[in-house]
């Protein structure tokens, strides 16, 4: 009888490893901005969007291939990653005033 068992259910594990220019932007946003944490949302066929947070109010978005490819660049770029957008983290963002402007030009345009 061979050694090991053929019936032994394993999940597939994917190797994929986080693009360079995803971490390194991350990075270089949780450096300029004093910290960050970061809220991931499936966004179907484009794959997962990552908000960052600043601790300064500011925040920026990125895009990965999937939300594991995600968390993998948020973890290696020393970011943590909230489960929900929580009161607090929506309460620390402060939009840019060329946000609001862009905003307000949207909404006239109807």
């Amino acid at each position: 009888m061979a050694d090991g068992s053929d019936t032994t259910l394993t999940a597939d594990k994917t190797d994929e490893q986080a693009p360079n220019g995803l971490v390194a932007g991350i990075k270089s946003f949780a450096a300029g901005h004093g910290g960050a944490k970061a809220v991931i949302e499936y966004v179907g066929k484009r794959g997962a969007r990552i908000v960052l947070v600043g601790s300064d109010g500011a925040w920026a978005d990125q895009f990965a291939d999937d939300t594991v490819v995600a968390r993998q660049a948020c973890a290696t770029a020393g970011v943590d990653v909230e489960n929900a957008w929580e009161r607090e983290l929506m309460d620390q963002m402060r939009p840019s005033n060329d946000l609001w402007r862009s905003m307000a030009r949207r909404t006239m345009a109807r």
